[in-house]
């Protein structure tokens, strides 16, 4: 029954609206744009049928050109190709709107999982307090990540959002002009954005989406409990980070100034969410008293909002608003008092900072600066690689030094030194909180935190004056099994526990997906994460410290993404709960947080994640030892089939040469290089995890979110414990997640797409390995789910993926023909011009997809 009107709403709500909207497409400014949308259905049901059968794209498109046109010259058949790419781009993003649009009618604001169910189920069981109590020691934090795997440009973002207000209301005029609009707008970019144009693009939604969403939800939680929103007790239990103009792993134009700037640029966003609001305050509190009191405030507010100052500090913007308030209190009757009490909550929240801009580098880059150091000043006659535990130790903790910057010739080294000092300056400004933590990827002892805090001393910084959080990130399964032994030692170090008693005893860890996965695989990759959490819950406890963890989370299950929520429910009590911080990034802030309906929904749901996994806990969160040790043994033999396939050697070649990989550096979408090193020779250990999950995603074979999964269930179906396989799935839900984000991988996967690769002189073989355990994969989560289909639980998203899958199937085809006339064009100029159609056919792949990388 549920099932039907699931299906119903979706008929009614998307299906209909998008079927009505999209004949608007006829009358799009594009030449012959009519005939393209008669000659679409054609080339989707040849690319089906094609595909079922075995056909090459090549067979499949040559076969349409003869069957259904007139056409014979190669240019009018690759014109013709483009504007099928562009004619699909454009049905995606109006298929994005009205799916968007129905967000609220799909997914209930009072539904599971939300604050509004949460709190009503706490009234029910008597546990109100106990909510209260969770949550003036818990928060959320999500942090917005500079990856970039949002294709739409911001110009396109906003005719989206234009959509999703008139798709409701059935406006055919005002959804035909945007659609017109939408035709002559470009989708790419002319030039790679900066990092400063990146955070520009994350910062509009936190304007317009995030300052008004979080504030409400902090209402919503005032009214349950009657905090005083005023009391010095106040705790925001949510909170944003932020990573473009920040995060410089392995990006070279991300620099200390472009750090100052985009802390400057959340500044002045931040003040104008302010002055606005604040216009509505002084429409009101029109009283004797009150009025010089807030022309004095907004002339504040709008000369630091305009840079003409740089004066404003949060403690004085929260002492003027005070005094308003008490004079409201007292001469006034506290007349609009809420009105003003809300406008406090907001700077509260928000600071001066808007957002906490968060510092990361690569460890190897620390260690260099020190290597150059030495050389320097001579402090050894060994290389600092050499220097053993003992001399590190010393030189990290002991060693004085005054750092000019200005002797160093490295570029990077210098810029290493002047991030150091540029905090200091970002918190004088914006406060503690704009910047307060330093990331530090590929972590891999003690000492790339010990380095980290030794640049700060050698930068002229006192051991009181760093307040900074240092925060190692494991990401591959070597660091996450060293980690509880890294963290150990740090926490024995008398040098390193004076530091956490000034960070009040405090020790985030990120934990990283996206890495552990290229490295270890699914199974491995989510187990060693959770074994991780649990080692190093186990000793910080022991040490006193308060251990909070920060998961650097992609979209698609490969990356750490999928069911987020109920990943974070299924964390038993043995891993801290403190804190739910997570990273945001590309095509999941559009699909997951884009709206003001999604952010609430979303927020709401990690928020009620956290409350749930303490005050509600169940038998279903808890892995009992003999689980724990199936587990372990799923673990170890999906990464044995994992390391098997790595190793063989046409595993990178096989991306490399049938594949778009080496095509993503192509888009303009964002800063970064797509690669960490400069090297012709493409190596698995340079690449990022977004090509390399994105490019099986575009293959739609997405191999890292289940390869290794069907055959370590097959093992223990061998042995006899199917049953046992199936209990598992029944009572923990953390199993049940990991199969569930694994068949949002699986259901995404198409073979018969790349079904004409099984003849491959050269890749045949290991195109048969990945189909032989796709399919392995998929009988094996049947039998062990007892469902009949993939995602049959999950209807709604079900629904939504299939449909999407259908409108980009013709873009598929056309994405693999491209491939292969590259690889049989003798033409160099021909081969460009096939290459620019790979890459054009990226965008709308990706967008449709919504989380593949």
């Amino acid at each position: 029954m549920l099932g039907n009107s699931i299906d119903s709403i979706f008929t009614q709500e998307i299906h209909n609206k998008y079927l009505v909207f999209n004949t608007l497409f006829s009358r799009l400014p594009y030449d012959k744009m009519t005939k393209i949308g008669q000659l679409m259905p054609f080339l989707h049901d040849m690319s089906e049928a094609g595909f079922e059968e075995g056909k090459e794209p090549k067979e499949i498109i040559d076969t349409f050109f003869r069957q259904y046109t007139s056409i014979k010259e190669e240019k009018e058949k690759i014109d013709l190709l483009f504007r099928f790419i562009t004619y699909i781009e454009r049905q995606v993003v109006l298929f994005d709107s009205v799916e968007d649009s129905a967000f609220e009618k799909l997914y209930p604001l009072n539904g599971k999982g939300t604050l509004q169910s949460t709190l009503e189920l706490a009234v029910q069981q008597n546990k109100l307090d106990e909510v209260q109590k969770k949550l003036q020691n818990f928060k959320v934090r999500i942090v917005f990540t500079a990856h970039p795997t949002q294709f739409y440009p911001s110009s396109v973002l906003r005719i989206i959002q234009d959509l999703e207000q008139l798709i409701p209301k059935n406006d055919i005029n005002g959804i035909d002009s945007l659609l017109q609009q939408l035709g002559k707008t470009p989708f790419i970019n002319d030039k790679k954005p900066t990092p400063l144009e990146e955070a520009q693009s994350i910062i509009f939604y936190l304007r317009h989406v995030y300052y008004q969403v979080i504030g409400e939800i902090h209402e919503k939680l005032n009214t349950y409990f009657q905090n005083n929103n005023n009391s010095q007790g106040f705790k925001p239990v949510l909170e944003l980070g932020f990573w473009p103009g920040g995060d410089r792993d392995g990006n070279p134009f991300v620099t200390a100034e472009i750090s100052k700037k985009v802390s400057t640029e959340l500044r002045t966003s931040i003040l104008k969410c302010y002055y606005n609001d604040f216009k509505i305050i002084c429409r009101r509190l029109t009283f004797k008293g009150v009025m010089p009191l807030l022309t004095a405030i907004s002339n504040r507010i709008y000369t630091n909002m305009n840079g003409l100052k740089n004066d404003l500090t949060l403690q004085e913007l929260l002492a003027s608003l005070d005094e308003v308030r008490q004079i409201l209190i007292t001469q006034h009757k506290g007349l609009f008092l809420d009105l003003l009490d809300r406008f406090i909550q907001q700077v509260k929240l928000f600071g001066l900072h808007f957002a906490s801009l968060d510092i990361r580098q690569d460890s190897s880059i620390h260690e260099n600066v020190m290597e150059q150091i030495n050389q320097k000043y001579g402090i050894s006659a060994k290389p600092y690689a050499e220097w053993n535990f003992d001399e590190k130790l010393s030189f990290l903790t002991e060693y004085k030094l005054d750092i000019n910057e200005d002797d160093f010739e490295d570029a990077l080294v210098k810029d290493t030194f002047k991030t150091v000092k540029v905090i200091k300056e970002i918190q004088t400004l914006n406060g503690e909180k704009a910047c307060h933590r330093y990331i530090i990827s590929n972590s891999t002892s003690v000492f790339s935190v010990l380095e980290v805090l030794a640049l700060f001393r050698f930068c002229g910084y006192k051991a009181e004056e760093i307040n900074v959080d240092v925060l190692p990130l494991f990401e591959t399964i070597e660091g996450l099994d060293s980690s509880e032994n890294t963290m150990s030692t740090l926490y024995q170090l008398p040098f390193y526990k004076k530091h956490l008693e000034h960070r009040s005893k405090q020790q985030s860890i990120m934990l990283g997906f996206s890495d552990g996965t290229k490295d270890g695989g699914y199974v491995k990759a989510n187990w060693e994460i959770y074994q991780a959490k649990e080692k190093l819950t186990a000793i910080s406890n022991k040490n006193e410290v308060e251990v909070i963890f920060f998961d650097g989370r992609g979209g698609p299950p490969a990356r750490g993404g999928g069911k987020t929520h109920q990943f974070y429910a299924s964390q038993g009590p043995t891993i801290a709960n403190n804190e739910i911080q997570i990273t945001i990034q590309g095509q999941t802030i559009t699909s997951m947080y884009g709206s003001r309906s999604q952010a609430m929904y979303n927020f709401e749901q990690l928020l009620s994640a956290g409350i749930i996994n303490d005050v509600f806990q169940d038998d279903a969160s808890v892995i009992n030892d003999y689980e724990h040790s199936l587990i372990d043994e799923l673990a170890d033999v999906g990464v044995k089939k994992y390391f098997e396939l790595k190793a063989h050697p046409l595993f990178v070649p096989y991306l490399e040469n049938k594949s778009p990989l080496k095509y993503y550096g192509l888009t303009n979408i964002g800063s970064r290089p797509s690669k960490r090193s400069s090297g012709k020779q493409l190596t698995l250990s340079d690449l990022r995890a977004i090509p390399f999950v994105g490019s099986w995603s575009q293959l739609k074979q997405n191999v890292p979110g289940y390869f290794g999964f069907g055959s370590a269930l097959q093992k223990v179906i061998d042995e006899g414990r199917l049953e046992d396989l199936k209990t598992l799935y029944k009572n923990s839900l953390y199993f049940k997640t990991l199969i569930e984000n694994s068949m949002m991988a699986l259901t995404k996967t198409y073979f018969p797409l790349t079904y004409y690769m099984k003849n491959d002189p050269e890749y045949g073989n290991f195109w048969q390995i990945l189909y032989d355990e796709y399919k392995l994969t998929v009988a094996n989560m049947l039998r062990v789910s007892g469902e009949q289909s993939l995602m049959a639980n999950e209807r709604l998203s079900k629904l939504s993926i299939d449909y999407r899958e259908h409108i980009v199937l013709p873009l598929l085809t056309i994405q693999q023909y491209a491939l292969q006339k590259i690889e049989e064009t003798t033409d160099e100029q021909l081969r460009l011009v096939y290459e620019k159609m790979v890459t054009r056919s990226l965008f709308g792949n990706i967008n449709a997809s919504r989380n593949s990388a």
